[in-house]
């Protein structure tokens, strides 16, 4: 089968280039993000529910559910966000459906990778056979979201305030890397990382995915949090 990575990141912290840096090495790349808005595109029941749940004033222009719009209901709301994972229908499925979809269709040393910001918390890393983690420290994802994706300084902050630290992630992860270097480095890092797990995985010897325990912890802690905030366990999970 091929070998499966797992990609996730701090805010802004350049995950989707180390995504592109990948593909460039031969990978199959899929976005899980883009994967879930199509969940609710125009036409689909989630689309309905979307609306349904947050108001017309989510709808854009284009017809299309504004993510902007959308993220200052939900994020750093816990309620919010898990009436959102209600409303936009199974998410667990497809991501698991596309993973799969690589497992049948790909050769033994082929490498695929699942590019997603919510790929532990809920438990699609459990999928896969390694897991990266992409890091920055706050001022500088702060600057780049406001540079890039023409955020607020308020703005920012409330998706900064929505994630989880990285010491709180790192733990969980096969690969932990700060991308506070150069383009070069980082690709060069990418590279030579890729080189290492394509191999043991070639040879039969790439280790189990330190996710598992992690995980295991994680669900005790979102169900102790999930009570708090009067939220079903499996609502704040996105499982």
């Amino acid at each position: 089968m091929p070998l499966v990575i797992g990609l996730t990141g701090s805010i802004a912290a350049g995950k989707s280039t180390v995504a592109q840096i990948l593909v460039s090495h031969g990978a199959a790349h899929t976005d899980a993000d883009k994967l879930v808005h199509r969940l609710y595109d125009p036409g689909t029941p989630g689309f309905d529910r979307v609306v349904k749940e947050f108001g017309e004033d989510v709808v854009g222009e284009d017809g299309y559910v504004d993510r902007k719009a959308l993220g200052a209901k939900v994020f750093g709301k816990p309620k919010e966000m898990a009436k959102l994972t209600k409303a936009m229908g199974s998410i667990p499925d497809a991501i698991e459906g596309e993973i799969k979809k690589w497992r049948s269709e790909l050769g033994e040393n082929d490498v695929a990778v699942m590019e997603a910001v919510n790929l532990m918390e809920p438990g699609y890393a459990r999928w896969c056979d390694a897991v990266w983690i992409i890091g920055i420290d706050d001022d500088r994802s702060k600057t780049r979201m406001m540079d890039t994706r023409g955020l607020s300084s308020e703005e920012a902050d409330q998706r900064l305030k929505s994630q989880r630290p990285l010491e709180k992630r790192s733990s969980g992860c096969d690969w932990v890397y700060i991308n506070d270097k150069s383009m070069d480095e980082l690709a060069d890092a990418v590279g030579v990382e890729l080189k290492r797990v394509s191999a043991l995985h070639a040879a039969g010897k790439l280790p189990e995915s330190v996710f598992g325990p992690w995980y295991e912890e994680w669900k005790i802690e979102a169900e102790e949090a999930a009570k708090k905030a009067g939220i079903r366990p499996q609502d704040y999970r996105g499982t």
